[in-house]
């Protein structure tokens, strides 16, 4: 046994759900399949009824979950030949009798979620369809994907998986909603069977060259603008991996290549980062010598799905603005809690009066006589005149200072996230310098990871 694979069966002693817990998730399945089908067949008609079933699908369907991690997935499979405002009814009948003190949240469509003996719950409706080509919705390829796995998942690779998730939990990769935008459950698992193991997997990985395309089913691959390409096994058309980000997959990359190279089971167990307090905030800021200026303001009532997608749409429109108009992004990012916040880091707070505005080449005659007329008689610019052989003014620069810039109505004509834009128009504040370490209290950890950035 190499000393990886000593780590890797190490690590996993510490994730592996032990019997006891196996033997009450087998329990909380059993019961729920019950209360399902009983809800089935009392609630919904009875044509209907006869083709519905329910399947229990992710992690804890295959063996996959690690110790903790108590999510329970069951899916209420309805005939195809449902109507969709029929199966999201019909969807939310069965969950609201199965799970009464649940709630409702909202996929591609409503479904149910709570809790039962400790563990979450969704209850998801979909369509029972012959393949993953014919889904109506996005959420019918789900038993195929578990169907798939199930047929390749050994107890052997179920190890490999949990430890493989733990890694990029501790790194940060874990997860492929639209805020973290790293590896789903579904992609960990095919990366896992595609190279036999989570060590093979790892010594790979840390010589990858984006991009990186891989097909389990030989189906041909389409054309995918991605770094990560895996193409779903029963559905050809989709990349599995299409919402990583290329920054996680180079995170992958690094700590593949670190747990290579130094072996140890501490890397897989890192903890959050601890907030900074104000007096850390302000004493990065003195000894960087930057400007940092935040727009802060009420975050949109939305899930991150929705919410981050716009967070940054918005921090790319301003950023780019701010580069634009010369004051210099040297960094930006985005977070939400409570508030929202727009966080930029610029090189120069004020700028000249003046700006340099270069125009053709004297020598292109059509171009420069159109340049030098523009302005010869503009009372306002400094010029033209020629520096090297080409006409050059200096002209008033737009803006000034960021802060004022990003505090004037000038904000609204570059390109935010729809809802961003609407609670940004109720009020937003700007915050200058040593006034973001205010921001501590609310977004401590952010602003750790911003300030002590690793990979």
């Amino acid at each position: 046994m190499t000393e990886l694979e000593a780590v890797v069966a190490r690590v996993d002693e510490r994730v592996a759900p032990d019997a006891a817990e196996r033997e009450r998730l087998a329990a909380a399945v059993d019961e729920l399949r019950t209360r399902v089908e009983r809800a089935v067949e009392a609630e919904l008609p009875s044509e209907v009824a006869a083709g519905t079933d329910v399947l229990q699908v992710g992690s804890t369907a295959r063996g996959t979950w690690l110790a903790g991690d108590r999510d329970i997935d069951l899916f209420v499979r309805f005939p195809a030949d449902v109507d969709r405002a029929a199966l999201e009814r019909y969807g939310l009948v069965v969950g609201r009798a199965v799970l009464p003190e649940g709630h409702e949240e909202y996929a591609e469509h409503p479904y149910v979620t709570g809790t039962f003996e400790g563990f979450d719950v969704d209850l998801v409706p979909c369509y029972d369809v012959e393949d993953a080509s014919q889904t109506r919705s996005a959420v019918d390829r789900t038993p195929f994907h578990n169907a798939y796995l199930t047929e390749r998942i050994t107890p052997a690779l179920a190890r490999d998986v949990r430890v493989f998730k733990r890694l990029l939990k501790a790194v940060g990769a874990y997860g492929s909603n639209l805020r973290t935008r790293g590896f789903s459950g579904y992609l960990t698992e095919l990366l896992v069977v595609e190279y036999g193991g989570v060590v093979p997997l790892l010594e790979a990985a840390a010589d990858w060259q984006p991009p990186v395309t891989f097909d389990p089913e030989a189906h041909g691959t389409r054309d995918h603008d991605d770094p990560l390409v895996v193409v779903d096994p029963t559905d050809p058309a989709r990349n599995v991996a299409a919402v990583c980000s290329a920054a996680n997959v180079a995170r992958l990359q690094h700590y593949a290549r670190d747990v290579v190279d130094d072996p140890r089971t501490e890397l897989f167990f890192r903890g959050e980062p601890a907030p900074l307090d104000e007096q850390a905030v302000r004493d990065h800021l003195e000894r960087r010598g930057t400007t940092p200026l935040a727009v802060r303001f009420e975050a949109p009532d939305l899930v991150d799905d929705q919410l981050y997608p716009q967070l940054r749409k918005s921090l790319n429109g301003l950023g780019s603005e701010l580069d634009r108009l010369g004051f210099g992004v040297l960094r930006a990012e985005a977070c939400a809690d409570d508030h929202a916040v727009l966080l930029f880091e610029v090189e120069s707070a004020t700028l000249p009066a003046v700006e340099r505005h270069e125009g053709p080449p004297v020598h292109v005659r059509s171009h420069a006589e159109g340049f030098f007329e523009a302005y010869v008689d503009d009372e306002g610019v400094y010029g033209p005149f020629i520096d090297d052989d080409r006409y050059v003014v200096e002209r008033s620069r737009e803006w000034t200072v960021a802060r004022v810039f990003l505090e004037s109505d000038a904000v609204f004509d570059v390109a935010l996230g729809k809802h961003v834009e609407s609670v940004l128009e109720e009020g937003y504040e700007v915050l200058a310098g040593a006034e973001v370490a205010t921001l501590a209290e609310e977004f401590g950890v952010e602003l750790r990871t911003y300030f002590e950035p690793q990979p």
